[in-house]
């Protein structure tokens, strides 16, 4: 399902654009989707689950909150405009905030956004986009965005 944005342009899901690569038969596929797709928040959202030197503050783990039951396409935020709201949840990204407040402020965004989504940000933060969205492997996403083994455009 898609959604729309202030102009009435399509905006996909990111859990839809995820779930595109998850169902593609081939590598080429997967990377055709993520290359037709490349935003900075979807680059944000994998390198975190991807590169090992990004470290989330927020627990591994389920995350307690009120799943937001509302369909897809209607009342909820988007993960692409959330995204940078999360080095706030990086490590060294944001030292001034204290821990419990960040938690807080990571439960708040989940409840948010669509489920789906939900599940996909909890799933980059315990560095398991790749287990959740089968076919999503550190080969094609280096080969969709241009990075190297630092998770860096080349």
């Amino acid at each position: 399902m898609a959604t729309r944005g202030k102009n009435d342009t399509y905006t996909p899901l990111m859990s839809e654009v995820l779930r595109k690569v998850h169902n593609a038969k081939t590598k080429g596929k997967k990377v055709e989707i993520l290359k037709e797709y490349d935003s900075e928040p979807l680059r944000m959202i994998i390198k975190s689950s991807f590169d090992p030197n990004i470290k989330w503050v927020i627990p591994e783990g389920e995350v307690p909150f009120k799943r937001n039951e509302s369909e897809e396409g209607t009342e909820h935020t988007l993960l692409f405009k959330e995204a940078r709201k999360l080095y706030n949840f990086i490590e060294g990204g944001n030292n001034t905030i204290p821990r419990f407040r960040k938690e807080n402020m990571f439960i708040q965004i989940l409840e948010g956004l669509h489920s789906s989504e939900a599940d996909l940000l909890i799933a980059a933060k315990d560095k398991r986009l790749h287990q959740v969205f089968k076919g999503l492997s550190e080969n094609v996403v280096k080969e969709a965005f241009g990075w190297n083994d630092n998770y860096i455009r080349s």
